[in-house]
């Protein structure tokens, strides 16, 4: 295949559908991690294409909706003092915080600048010698090889201006917390085919053996997602347990090793609150000594109140997947895209943003 059309085949859809129906002989309970991959599940009505008895389970795979309510307090909080430019990527100026989000401090004057890049705020960083620019660094395994690249150039640069606020987390981390749940559903998953791009998929190896759960690696395409449900039913079903690769065409099993070792230089492995969700051990990246004055936080220090989420937004359990965004009593009514009460609602891979772009409407209670 070479044209995304090939993977939007309804034929072929057809055809891995009708196969699933025959090989799926019980109820089984699949978690795809990615928003993006749960975009397209809703986006193409593909969870409710499925046979009966197979259910997918959206999973915390959104860097958006998992940056810390303390982190986006920070931006705030940063973005307003005259001596600092905020630079950010579009889909986190929206996201609230415990008083207001970036676009209404960028409203009231602060200096917010979008970027597409880390390389970007370098630039800002590079033009500006006067102000202090600071990159808000969220993002997966993903993203977390340009912030990495951004820092080695600023070192090389001898940049005195350019600062990180680090919220980059990991999946394999957040997977084994999910699992080691004492409600934990979930028997397969579905991992993002971005990730294992850069980080390979050596990682999810100990996972699939240790909890006896299929792994399979996935695309983003219609096509890719039914076929990788299948090949998580049939592993289901034959009792297996181990890490498949359908992405095949983006994905190897060590990944990208220059991108893996720009990360391990520049980060150490910490652990990190998810939004939502609570701390999870070791499922986070911070500045290793050697950058640690490109620390924003260490830096300039920002003081912020406690922070308090809405009590009526259910955005944790929707992450962990114990509940489906129709399930809240406040989705579609108080929180509606355009006045998100929980990132899920506005981040562009969100669960709560995808049900909502989908028309589906809130549960009956």
């Amino acid at each position: 295949m070479k044209y995304v059309d090939e993977f939007r085949d309804p034929v072929a859809a057809r055809r891995l559908l009708d196969e699933l129906r025959i090989t799926a002989t019980r109820p089984w309970r699949i978690m795809e991690v990615c928003g993006g991959q749960t975009h397209t599940l809703v986006r193409q009505g593909i969870d409710e294409l499925l046979p009966a008895g197979i259910r997918m389970i959206h999973g915390p795979g959104c860097p958006v909706c998992v940056t810390p309510l303390e982190t986006i307090d920070r931006a705030l909080a940063l973005a307003a003092r005259d001596d600092v430019v905020l630079a950010s990527f579009g889909d986190m100026l929206r996201v609230p915080g415990s008083d207001g989000d970036l676009l209404s401090v960028r409203a009231r004057g602060g200096d917010v600048r979008v970027v597409y890049s880390p390389l970007d705020a370098l630039r800002l960083a590079a033009a500006e010698p006067g102000r202090e620019v600071v990159l808000l660094a969220v993002g997966f395994e993903t993203t977390a090889p340009t912030t990495a690249m951004a820092v080695l150039r600023a070192a090389e640069l001898g940049l005195e201006n350019f600062s990180l606020l680090v919220s980059h987390v990991l999946v394999p981390p957040a997977m084994t917390a999910l699992l080691d749940a004492p409600d934990c559903q979930v028997q397969a998953f579905l991992a993002a085919g971005h990730v294992c791009a850069v980080m390979g998929w050596t990682e999810y190896e100990p996972i699939a053996a240790r909890y006896r759960v299929p792994i399979v690696v996935t695309g983003f395409e219609p096509l890719d997602l039914v076929e990788g449900v299948l090949m998580a039913v049939r592993q289901l079903e034959a009792g297996q347990a181990r890490v498949e690769n359908q992405y095949a065409r983006a994905v190897r099993r060590t990944g990208n090793t220059a991108a893996r070792d720009a990360v391990r230089r520049v980060f150490r492995i910490a652990d990190r609150p998810w939004r939502g969700i609570g701390p999870i051990p070791g499922s986070g990246l911070e500045l290793t000594d050697e950058f640690a004055h490109f620390d924003a936080l260490r830096r300039l220090a920002p003081d912020v109140p406690a922070s308090t989420e809405p009590a009526e937004c259910l955005a944790g359990a929707v992450l962990t997947g114990t509940v489906v965004p129709t399930d809240c009593p406040a989705y579609g009514v108080r929180c509606t895209p355009r006045h998100p009460l929980g990132a899920p609602m506005v981040s562009s891979e969100g669960t709560c943003a995808a049900y909502h772009a989908a028309g589906r409407e809130r549960s009956p209670r």
